[in-house]
């Protein structure tokens, strides 16, 4: 039978205090989410009926090591975790992902949005979010997303959108920036990916609540952490600002940053896999933009020319 060292994680009092954003820290953090994540496997052992001796002979983990697991103590590697998921029937994502446990009604939907295709998905996403008011209603249009990789021309676009439509213009990094009380690279020592992503979703938020009607930039990643971006999407008429691989790293060169060149003699096919990963995230904008080969002028024309029409 399949056995893994057993891991206690303790919680020192000495590591017991918060972060400067206010987040659990790491001991913290980690001890809760196996606290959750134990809770978790033995609701749904329990739910099917089974004993934790014939949860650990089917599964292949020793019975010992289960209890701890369900205790909160274990730390399961992903491998053994498995075997117990499936064991179960169970999908390993239910047992790992953050959050409380899912309605029933929530875990079957999701399997029934994942047979479907591609086109079909994006239509369900329009039919719910139009049956159930998800857009926000009409405010949506007063609020204007740019969203795309850096370099496309979110900024500058942006500027001559909100000055057109007498609107205020925001930049999503400095509101990340004034919610942290630091600058990104502050954010990113202290905080990390995940500090980041809470500042920005935190900023969001306070860009929602202090204006109606505004036009905002946003940071290149921001399709990649989906709370945020839905909440974007189901708020704000989204444009997706695009350019060629090529013009996107010049125009950042250009701006006098030279750090996507520096120590990385890849950094055009690295930037050229962002954009193919992200694809299919920047797609879900309401409308699209392409500035390759075109003036800001001429871009910013179409641009305006995609919102009025939305506004009809």
């Amino acid at each position: 039978m399949t056995e893994a060292p057993i891991l206690t994680t303790p919680l020192p009092a000495a590591k017991r205090g918060r972060r400067r954003d206010g987040a659990p820290c790491a001991a913290e953090y980690h001890a809760g989410y196996l606290a959750v994540l134990g809770e978790r496997v033995r609701a749904a052992r329990v739910r099917r009926g089974m004993t934790r001796k014939i949860l650990a002979r089917d599964s292949g983990v020793s019975e010992r090591y289960l209890a701890q697991l369900e205790a909160g103590q274990g730390n399961i590697s992903i491998g053994l975790l498995r075997q117990v998921a499936e064991a179960m029937s169970l999908p390993l994502g239910e047992l790992v992902r953050e959050g409380a446990e899912r309605p029933i009604e929530l875990t079957l939907l999701v399997q029934r949005l994942e047979r479907l295709e591609p086109e079909q998905l994006a239509e369900a996403a329009r039919l719910l979010t139009k049956q159930f008011g998800l857009d926000r209603g009409a405010d949506r249009h007063d609020r204007i997303a740019l969203i795309g990789l850096r370099g496309a021309g979110k900024s500058t676009l942006g500027k001559m959108l909100a000055a057109s439509l007498g609107r205020p213009f925001v930049e999503m990094a400095d509101e990340i920036q004034a919610a942290a009380g630091m600058s990104l690279d502050q954010i990113f020592d202290l905080s990390g990916q995940a500090g980041y992503r809470r500042y920005e979703k935190r900023a969001l938020e306070r860009v929602l609540e202090r204006h109606g009607r505004f036009v905002l930039a946003t940071g290149g990643s921001i399709v990649s952490e989906a709370g945020t971006y839905e909440l974007l999407l189901s708020s704000c008429y989204t444009v997706w600002i695009k350019a060629a691989p090529e013009e996107h790293m010049a125009r950042v060169v250009a701006q006098g940053d030279m750090r996507p060149m520096e120590g990385n003699a890849e950094a055009m096919e690295d930037l050229r896999q962002i954009l193919l990963e992200r694809e299919a995230l920047y797609a879900r904008a309401d409308a699209s933009l392409d500035t390759a080969a075109q003036s800001a002028e001429r871009s910013f024309s179409q641009l305006l020319q995609l919102v009025n029409e939305h506004a009809k």
